[in-house]
Parts: structure tokens; C-alpha cells; sequence
């Protein structure tokens, strides 16, 4: 089987060359393109017929130069498709034409193991839809174009602090937690304010790149961690800033993620 990789990331199209060679021994990579118009030229030298023909595309939404359903636009996909994105938030599940699969990075080795299952049991790859059909490429790519709009973050907040109504900025804020059944934000500044909202709320209405869920009681800015350290049973406990007299841990379960995170 001939596989092309549509990956802007070297590092990731490296770990999916190797996580193949795992799951399918007998699959040749014939190539690697990292941006949409390299991968419409590179199909158009080898289109079907050809020798490095693709049985089947990993194909990376979001690439340097834009979203890959692009690549639908320019030119006809004749080769299976299993998409890959980091937005598990994509309602990716009406690939029904091309697509076969879609997989969140970052990748398992039995999640890409189940999507070539997949393919071969789909086999021969399915034909484009009729052009009024509700699930043809060009509808596909419409509908989750849309779904990718860039979402709008909270901006601010408008609470009550010494018997008045303030409106408090999203980057004044460190860190959002609860106690005792309350929930309060600590700004930079050191003010400790209530706050209606819950936690499972304010995550979905903040900016996940500059806020994250650390456990059942904290949501913290990148900006507050101070001090990270290990903790007992594969944990990390974090110094904030402000400083807040309660620990502070990272969950087992939010370990990963929360590395990730903070090295992005």
C-alpha cells in the first residue's frame, strides 16, 4: 500500500512515518508534502495509474498555508483520506466520501492501527458523491470550514468587588479556582474575587492557550506558574503567583497534557 503524509510539522511527520512502520510493516511511505500546493502538484505528478499513486493520504488540516480542504478545490482526490487534527472540538464525523477516518494528534499506535483497519474493510476506496448529494467534498468542506472558524475567548468579566460592579480584564486574571463551594479568580494585582461561573463554564469561555484545567479545582494562566516541582504519586505541584496559602497540584490525568502546555 502507498501512503502519502500531508504534515507541515517535521517532527510530527517523523513519529507518523515510524508509529506506520509499526502498525503496517508492509505500507511505503511515497512521500511527504507540507503545504497545500505541494501536495496539488505533488498529486498531479502521480496521480492514478502512476507508480507512487496513494492508496491512501494522512493528511494534516491545518497546514502553514492554510486548511487542506483546499486541496479538494484544486484538484480531483481519487485516494482514501484519513485526517488528523489537534481540535478535538471538530464535528469531523460526516467524512463520508474521501474520508475514511479522522485521527487526534497526538497519535496513538492503536488508534492509527483501528483507521487502517478501517481502510482496508472500506476497500475498494469509495467514489465522490453526486454533486447533489448532502455529503459530497465540496459540501464536506463548507460545512467544517465553518465548524473552524476561529472561536471568540472571554475578554472580560463583570463582577462585584468592594459593593461595586467592575469589569475585570481576562489577562489581569492569574488563576480561577474553588473553595468551599465557592468560585472566586485571584488577579496579578492580588485581589481575590467571586465569581458566578463555574469552573466546567469558564473553561469552555477561556482562551485554552493561556488557560488550563489542572485539576477539579484550578483553572491557572500560563502566565501565574511560578515554580514547578515534583510531586508524590506521579504528580507536579505548582508555586502560583499571587501566592495562594493552599496547594496546588497537577492531577495524574492532566500531567501530560499540562507539560504540553506549558511548552508550547
Amino acid at each position: 500500500m502507498n501512503i502519502l503524509i500531508v504534515e507541515d510539522e517535521e517532527i510530527a511527520a517523523k513519529k507518523l512515518i515510524k508509529t506506520l512502520a509499526v502498525v503496517e510493516p508492509l505500507a511505503t511511505v511515497v512521500g511527504v508534502t507540507s503545504s497545500i500546493w505541494e501536495t496539488v502538484a505533488w498529486l498531479r505528478a502521480n496521480g492514478p495509474g502512476q507508480p507512487l499513486a496513494p492508496d491512501l493520504i494522512l493528511m494534516d488540516i491545518e497546514l502553514a498555508d492554510g486548511q487542506s480542504f483546499q486541496i479538494f478545490k484544486e484538484i480531483d482526490v481519487t485516494s482514501s483520506v484519513i485526517f488528523t487534527t489537534s481540535y478535538d472540538e471538530y464535528a469531523i464525523k460526516a467524512f463520508k466520501v474521501n474520508s475514511i477516518d479522522y485521527l487526534l494528534k497526538p497519535i496513538q499506535t492503536d488508534e492509527l492501527e483501528a483507521a487502517l483497519a478501517k481502510f482496508y474493510r472500506l476497500k475498494p476506496a469509495p467514489q465522490p458523491a453526486k454533486s447533489d448529494s448532502p455529503l459530497n467534498v465540496e459540501n464536506l468542506i463548507q460545512e467544517l470550514q465553518q465548524k473552524l472558524q476561529p472561536k471568540e475567548y472571554r475578554q472580560r468579566f463583570l463582577v462585584t468587588y468592594a459593593h461595586k460592579l467592575i469589569t475585570v480584564d481576562t489577562q489581569q486574571i492569574a488563576y480561577f479556582f474553588s473553595d468551599n463551594k465557592m468560585n472566586q479568580f485571584k488577579t496579578i494585582d492580588g485581589r481575590k474575587i467571586v465569581i458566578d461561573y463555574t469552573l466546567d463554564e469558564l473553561e469552555t469561555m477561556l482562551n485554552p492557550s493561556h488557560f488550563f484545567r489542572i485539576n477539579r479545582s484550578f483553572l491557572v494562566s500560563v502566565n501565574s506558574v511560578d515554580q514547578i516541582q515534583p510531586y508524590f504519586g506521579n504528580r507536579l505541584a505548582l508555586h502560583l503567583k499571587p501566592a495562594l496559602d493552599k496547594e496546588v497540584i497537577v492531577s495524574r490525568e492532566k500531567l501530560t497534557p499540562f507539560k504540553d502546555w506549558m511548552g508550547k
